[in-house]
Order: structure tokens, then sequence, then C-alpha cells
């Protein structure tokens, strides 16, 4: 008898580790579904519920007709799912507090300008002709930006966008 009670528990622990290890999988699974704290704060954000009906960025005089990046799926995937950007065509990324955003080129098919901008949208800082062989190299402004505007490939050198240069969003 002693041994089936020796038996019984050695069972019984194997079956409760088995359902232990079974829940902990499962609840990582239903964390990888869910929205990241980023994104729940992006969501409920009134700035960037405000901005989201921009459809142009006045820079340069030149009125860019602009895709809004306000979530962080959108953010990180970018003008990276795009095969071309017409002449006056653009994407704005909306963050919500300024800070030094960094951008790379990855899976991108098209070399861009990238304009960093404050929160006045004043043009704080510029990389120009960011071409995707460029790959895994990280862009970086100088100055914190709340706004980062990607253009055409020499787009600033065009127009003469220059640092200090304002910008107006049109909605």
């Amino acid at each position: 008898m002693r041994n089936f009670f020796k038996w019984f528990g050695v069972i019984a622990f194997f079956i409760a580790l088995f359902f232990f290890i079974y829940s902990v999988e499962n609840k990582q699974a239903y964390k990888q579904t869910e929205p990241t704290a980023e994104e729940k704060v992006e969501e409920n954000n009134p700035i960037i519920n405000n901005v989201s009906n921009i459809q142009y960025v006045k820079i340069a005089g030149v009125q860019v007709k602009v895709d809004l990046a306000l979530t962080g799926e959108a953010k990180r995937q970018g003008l990276s799912v795009r095969e071309e950007l017409g002449e006056n065509e653009g994407m704005l990324f909306v963050f919500d507090q300024p800070e030094k955003y960094a951008f790379w080129m990855k899976d991108m098919k098209f070399a861009i300008d990238i304009i960093w901008l404050d929160e006045q949208g004043g043009v704080v800082f510029i990389k120009r002709n960011a071409l995707p062989k460029s790959y895994p190299e990280i862009f970086k402004p100088t100055e914190d930006s709340k706004y980062v505007l990607e253009v055409p490939a020499n787009f600033s050198l065009k127009n003469n966008l220059n640092v200090g240069d304002l910008t107006e969003f049109i909605y």
C-alpha cells in the first residue's frame, strides 16, 4: 500500500507540472497578441488623435501629401512596404513627446530624405539621401523632435530646405 501512495504522488506531481507548463505557455502566447504598452498609450492619446487628420505637410513652400505613422506597428514598418514614393509624397511619423528618434533603412527599396521636426514644426535635422544599402547604419538627430518626415531623396536640396525652416500641417 505504501508503494501505491508513492507512485500516486509521483503521478500527481507530473500531472500538476504538465498543467503548470501548459498554463505558462498559454499565458505567454496571450501576451504576444496583446497590444504593447506604447500602442495602448498611442491609441488613447488625444495629441495623436488630433493630428490623425493631417493630409499634407507644407515644407519649403511645397505641399507634400503624407501618409501618417501613428501606431507602433506603422512606425516600425514605415515606407518599407512601398516600392516608390511620388515627387510630393511622404510619410509623417508622429510621436508622443520630443526625443532624439533614430531611423534606419531596413527593408527599404529606395533612397529618401529624413527630416526631423520639433513641436512647432521647425526643422531640427536633415539626413539627405539615405540609401537602402546604408542599413544597418542608424540616423539620429542632434536635437529632440516630435515629428519625422520622410520624403523622396534630394527633396531637401531641390527645395533648398535647411535646419530652422518651418513647416505647416494641412488638414
